[in-house]
């Protein structure tokens, strides 16, 4: 089983939709996975994800099965450490989260106290709990920190998402702690991060990512991709975000 994770298109988060460019790049992107045999598509129930889809749906004649739990993971907020202000969970400054050694484990990222008083570990459960109910619809059941291979296919499944989504996806998959992900990767716009099933014995699979944040469909085409996700290379970039 092949499992993509698109990114939406570059943002106009104001109204929850794309920019000029953000079209610009879903349409590149439809391209590219038009091309594909997909067995099903789904997508987050926000405007900027469902308007990249589009492009992709329009091209193949069709639908996508709406998740709410695909939405971006933005519903959790704590109190920054400086400034007492609200912030995502996944938006930390460098000098406070590398110094939390919680954050690097697995297992262990939701218990400082910012996490758990923000409730983020059922937030957290509730998305991994989601794929694994749809993973197990396409013949793949959890089984620990792996798979059994219930129905093995060789079946492509497209979901279109947000970066800080994709991150909770990839932790559950591959074990790692989101916090690592969150701060150490970006995934630009309109990219795909593509993860397969191995089933190096027979019932038992595992997925491995041999993609993450791929835009080669923007430059194939001489579109540079967005900035949207990252933040300044230095901080004298005054026209970068901070």
């Amino acid at each position: 089983m092949k499992l993509l994770l698109v990114r939406h298109a570059d943002p106009d988060y104001e109204n929850d939709a794309l920019t000029e460019k953000g079209v610009r790049e879903a349409e590149l992107l439809s391209e590219r996975l038009a091309k594909l045999n997909v067995r099903k598509y789904y997508c987050s129930p926000l405007g900027r994800a469902r308007m990249t889809a589009s492009y992709t749906l329009g091209k193949v004649g069709r639908e996508a099965v709406i998740c709410d739990w695909l939405r971006e993971f933005d519903t959790v907020l704590v109190n920054d450490i400086k400034t007492g202000e609200k912030r995502l969970a996944w938006d930390q400054m460098p000098a406070y989260w590398t110094n939390v050694p919680e954050y690097y484990d697995k297992d262990k990222w939701t218990q400082p106290p910012m996490m758990r008083d923000a409730g983020i570990s059922a937030a957290y459960s509730h998305v991994c709990t989601e794929l694994d109910r749809l993973l197990e619809k396409h013949g793949y059941r959890r089984s620990g920190n792996c798979y059994e291979a219930a129905v093995p296919n060789g079946d492509t499944v497209i979901m279109f998402c947000h970066f800080g989504v994709i991150c909770v996806l990839l932790s559950h998959l591959l074990g790692l702690s989101p916090m690592v992900l969150w701060h150490g990767t970006v995934a630009l716009p309109s990219s795909v991060t593509i993860l397969c099933t191995e089933e190096r014995e027979e019932g038992i699979a595992a997925f491995r990512m041999n993609a993450f944040g791929d835009t080669s469909h923007l430059y194939a085409h001489g579109e540079p991709p967005a900035f949207s996700g990252r933040f300044c290379e230095m901080f004298t970039n005054t026209d970068e975000r901070h």
